[in-house]
């Protein structure tokens, strides 16, 4: 079997590696070996919380919803309810939106809500 050099291919993927770990500190920027486990360990947070970023913000735009409806007189749940028998349809971030910006026209979707609930 012939003799294959590898140097160029390892140096390209050792680069690439170090390119990677730029703006780390201390030897986790320096050394190969550190770079290439912090960068795997930068790869795998990255990927994960892409994931966790939607599930925060949906946490977040319950939270405001919530507050804006007891504002209103009205649980999360009974509005979220309310909304659904009304037949309105309207993401929770448009919500969210609409509690923190124009607590007035909350109040109306709250009438909505309350009137859905009334209804059924």
């Amino acid at each position: 079997m012939p003799r294959v050099k590898r140097a160029v291919h390892s140096h390209k993927k050792k680069s690439k590696i170090m390119k990677m770990a730029k703006g780390f500190s201390g030897s986790r920027q320096r050394n190969y070996k550190t770079a290439k486990e912090a960068v795997t360990h930068a790869l795998v947070y990255s990927y994960q919380d892409r994931r966790k970023r939607k599930r925060d913000f949906h946490r977040l735009f319950i939270l405001r919803i919530n507050a804006a409806a007891r504002l209103n007189g009205l649980s999360y749940s009974r509005f979220i309810s309310g909304l659904k028998k009304a037949g309105v349809e309207i993401n929770r971030k448009m919500l969210a939106d609409i509690a923190a910006l124009d607590p007035t026209a909350f109040t109306q979707f709250a009438d909505l809500a309350r009137q859905g609930l009334a209804a059924a």
